[in-house]
């Protein structure tokens, strides 16, 4: 609402012509982004993340075994969706699992949101930076990035955030 309502006044006052208003929806890198938050969504609002992790949470009883769990499985969520999207699905499980073990939300929810955003490396679709770099890439050389292009990279570097905050999630 806030980003329409600023178009809309640039158009009003002139800053945008009005026949370019709504050129960027043509942009490849918007749809993409659109429809991995519509992928998302559907995911959070099916359940099946919740149906999932019921019987893992159930064994977590304390911040030093939720925190690499958790933290885990939004690092693999958010190379499939998008990372915040990831972070939101996995969100209301984790802070019921907080509420109901006595845990700090901040302790968990931290270290998760670190993840997602490491784990949202891996993938092209995993994060819009990675998207944009890829039709950058495109437009200078004529091949944008595959899929799996920045895996060997980011998934050593996920796997090394997730040995750290597991150690050192106290201190976030």
């Amino acid at each position: 609402i806030a980003a329409l309502g600023a178009l809309l006044a640039a158009v009003l006052t002139g800053v945008v012509p009005a026949d370019q208003a709504f050129t960027g929806f043509t942009s490849d890198v918007v749809v993409i982004i659109a429809s991995a938050l519509v992928v998302s969504v559907a995911i959070a609002r099916s359940g099946m993340v919740e149906m999932a992790l019921r019987p893992l949470l159930g064994r977590l009883k304390s911040a030093r075994s939720q925190v690499p769990v958790l933290a885990s499985v939004t690092a693999v969520m958010s190379m499939g969706t998008k990372n915040v999207g990831a972070l939101a699905i996995i969100m209301p499980a984790a802070l019921q699992l907080a509420r109901k073990t006595g845990t700090s939300p901040s302790s968990i929810l931290m270290p998760m949101s670190f993840l997602s955003l490491l784990g949202g490396l891996v993938t092209l679709v995993g994060t819009s930076t990675n998207i944009i770099v890829s039709q950058v890439r495109e437009e200078t050389t004529g091949h944008p990035f595959a899929m799996f292009d920045f895996a060997p990279v980011s998934l050593g570097l996920t796997a090394r955030g997730l040995v750290l905050e597991s150690i050192a999630w106290p201190m976030l």
